[in-house]
């Protein structure tokens, strides 16, 4: 799916999803009318991707159970039509998972960044068992794929379950340090019955971090943009937590981003070559140039 077909489809639910919590009854060909497609399509909308919801049919018209009028927000409405748009981003979109949407304590447990998915078959067990332990403060104990190794960890407190760029990742508190675990590479998961206290500065850190590299000691990074390319890094953030500094005579960009570690960074940089370059801290542009001439040389062999 296009990101504007995506887009064109949120705002089609959000919209029947508003006139619903308004307590209007939906007649799907005038549906089909309005939004320009056909009667199918509205029908594949209200049957499959409203499954979740309590809807009522009367005489060919589809309605909201009247105990539910009125308690879904302008944020709500966004973030279910988002939901029932793309059904795949999770691991398991059950309909009882969906209903819990409603649950102000379950959408806290959760954050999407982007539309793309890893592939999490067979995990949907202990991802519901993670939503409820976020939910329910309570520790956990998990086996964990290193590098070097499995390395078992007990007592952590998860805080927040983050889909950043198709990938889930864990945000938990390991003794005094927040850390990001890659939900993919956890095993043996248990929930235990210790529970832990609400930190709000960490739940603040989670919502403005761009990214996962959850390091309290961030660093600031800085860039030189050229013409060329400063029209993409205007547009959006194209680096976690950037900031644009400054506009250049020339029309190129001065940016900065505070981040946890350079590998937030320098991807997307090798990625812009030539029209970008590090500034400071000083030594890492250099650092990079003898990795990409280390690799030209290995290529050349």
């Amino acid at each position: 799916m296009t990101d504007s077909s995506h887009d064109t489809l949120v705002y089609r639910l959000a919209q029947m999803l508003v006139k619903l919590n308004q307590g209007e009854k939906l007649n799907p060909q005038a549906l089909a009318d309005e939004f320009g497609v056909n009667l199918r399509t509205i029908q594949r909308d209200l049957n499959v991707r409203f499954a979740y919801l309590p809807l009522e049919k009367t005489d060919g018209y589809y309605h909201l159970d009247p105990t539910f009028l009125g308690k879904l927000s302008t944020k709500d409405v966004d973030r279910f039509a988002g939901l029932a748009g793309v059904r795949g981003l999770f691991p398991s979109l059950s309909d009882d998972f969906l209903r819990d949407i409603f649950d102000e304590r379950i959408q806290s447990a959760v954050m999407v960044k982007g539309h793309n998915y890893e592939n999490m078959a067979g995990k949907e067990a202990a991802f519901r068992s993670l939503e409820q332990a976020i939910v329910g403060r309570q520790q956990i104990a998990f086996d964990y794929q290193k590098d070097a190794g499995i390395k078992s960890y007990c007592g952590a407190s998860p805080f927040k379950l983050i889909n950043h760029k198709g990938i889930w990742y864990l945000a938990a508190r390991d003794g005094e340090k927040l850390k990001a675990f890659s939900f993919a590479k956890i095993d043996n998961l248990r929930v235990l019955e210790v529970r832990f206290p609400a930190d709000p500065d960490i739940d603040k850190q989670l919502a403005e971090d761009d990214g996962i590299w959850l390091n309290e000691n961030k660093k600031e990074i800085v860039l030189k943009i050229d013409k060329e390319v400063a029209g993409y890094f205007k547009r959006r953030k194209l680096i976690a937590n950037q900031v644009i500094e400054k506009e250049l005579e020339d029309g190129g960009l001065l940016i900065s981003a505070k981040v946890g570690h350079p590998n937030q960074v320098v991807p997307i940089v090798r990625y812009w070559i030539p029209y970008i370059r590090i500034i400071s801290p000083e030594g890492l542009q250099a650092e990079m140039e003898k990795e990409l001439t280390e690799y030209l040389t290995h290529l050349s062999k």
